[in-house]
């Protein structure tokens, strides 16, 4: 790798550093792991561990598709009750501006960061697609999102996770009954988010369509549950996370759960995420495509 190379693609890195960055950014090894063991792939004339580290990490600004303040869109920061009293579930909510009738609506589920600048960005996206989308922050009780994301990862195994996934189920059924809604509803996760999705589609018999990129599966006699149908996708590269698909989708073949599956070959896990060089342009096209083509199909009356 030369020294002035941009690094913006999965394949500018070592499979072996890409495999230590995906251990980082889930909590499985330290920043300090991370950089002993990724000097052990720098290159006379490539970047420092801390620079193949700096590369890695998202570029927010860079990526943004949708601006904020784009006249299409209505945006707002609202909150629900949390169950039993307990706080509140606070979220980014967006809408189309004109918008002609009733819409359905999509809840958005972030990564193990919490409600950052990319999937804010996500949540305009749908809008634009004439959905209403609401994206909740799971770190809302322990402050929010705190605007960078190691710091993020650090707050997010401090979250009780019982109470996590009862907000999301709370958020749930407080858009089941949003005025501007048409009554269904649909989910879209990524990553950590992609496992609240399958988790969701176990415990909500309402929720209308679930799509989960690349998450972590529910077990066996859970997915027996599930009556929403799904649309998944997977990252070839993710050995991780796609490793437990076959016996996922044999639990789903055996409940008669509707499901469609997607592995896109040679991708890594976070390919959807345009932040970071593991974002492959041509997957993720295809896989939003496919996602909006499933949540029109399955959420419009």
């Amino acid at each position: 790798m030369a020294g002035n190379k941009p690094y913006n693609k999965a394949s500018d890195f070592q499979p072996e550093v890409l495999g230590l960055f995906d251990k980082f950014v889930h909590g499985d090894i330290s920043r300090r792991d991370f950089l002993n063991g990724a000097g052990k792939f720098v290159v006379a004339g490539g970047l420092s561990a801390a620079g193949l580290l700096d590369a890695l990490n998202p570029k927010f600004a860079e990526a943004q598709q949708i601006d904020p303040k784009d006249a299409r869109i209505k945006t707002s920061y609202v909150e629900y009750p949390s169950p039993d009293g307990y706080g509140s579930v606070r979220g980014y909510l967006v809408q189309p501006a004109k918008a002609k009738g009733k819409l359905p609506v999509v809840l958005v589920v972030h990564e193990n960061r919490g409600l950052n600048p990319h999937i804010e960005d996500v949540a305009r996206r749908l809008a634009l697609d004439d959905f209403i989308a609401f994206a909740p922050d799971a770190l809302f009780p322990l402050g929010g999102y705190p605007g960078d994301e190691d710091k993020a990862r650090e707050l997010f195994p401090k979250l009780d996770q019982t109470k996590t996934r009862n907000d999301f189920i709370a958020a749930f059924n407080a858009l089941k009954k949003l005025p501007e809604g048409n009554g269904k509803v649909g989910v879209v996760g990524f990553c950590y988010g992609g496992g609240i999705a399958n988790f969701l589609a176990t415990r909500l018999p309402e929720l209308d369509a679930a799509v989960p990129f690349y998450g972590g599966q529910p077990k066996p006699e859970e997915t027996a549950n599930i009556k929403a149908p799904l649309l998944l996708h997977y990252a070839e590269k993710d050995e991780r996370i796609t490793s437990g698909w076959p016996a996922y989708e044999t639990a789903l073949k055996a409940a008669n759960v509707k499901y469609e599956a997607y592995v896109y070959p040679g991708v890594q896990h976070g390919f959807n995420n345009d932040t970071t060089p593991r974002f492959d342009e041509a997957a993720a096209r295809l896989a939003w495509q496919r996602t909006i083509a499933f949540f029109n199909q399955k959420l419009r009356r």
